[in-house]
């Protein structure tokens, strides 16, 4: 079962760690996000936006592996994908870039709630 909970994990925060990328500057925000994000203080945010993707990804790939760090890692993974998923939702007209992240969190959500019950189960 750990090791069902840690695959799934690994799949949740390699799809975090996708968006990191874009901390390379405005032309890999663009293609991420299908949006012409040249204003400088709008780069800012989103480079700092990928930074911090990237720093869940991180927990989301660590507690694949150590067991203590697993509660925490699924907490920030759910509230993360969810939020997203509720904002989009909220908002149906997105370009086709954004629909693939809407997509790429729909897996991570069938990933991140299956590992929390089989965490909770195992505990």
């Amino acid at each position: 079962m750990s090791r069902l909970i840690g695959f799934l994990l690994l799949v949740a925060g390699v799809i975090h760690l996708l968006p990191m990328v874009g901390v390379l500057g405005g032309e890999r925000l663009n293609a991420l996000y299908g949006l012409a994000l040249d204003e400088p203080n709008l780069q800012i945010l989103m480079r700092h936006r990928a930074v911090l993707f990237g720093l869940l990804g991180a927990l989301l790939v660590a507690a694949a592996f150590v067991l203590t760090l697993r509660s925490a890692a699924l907490i920030g993974g759910l509230i993360s994908v969810i939020a997203f998923l509720l904002l989009a939702w909220s908002a149906p007209l997105y370009n086709e870039a954004l629909r693939r992240v809407v997509s790429a969190d729909w897996i991570a959500l069938a990933c991140l709630v299956p590992a929390l019950l089989l965490h909770l189960r195992s505990n």
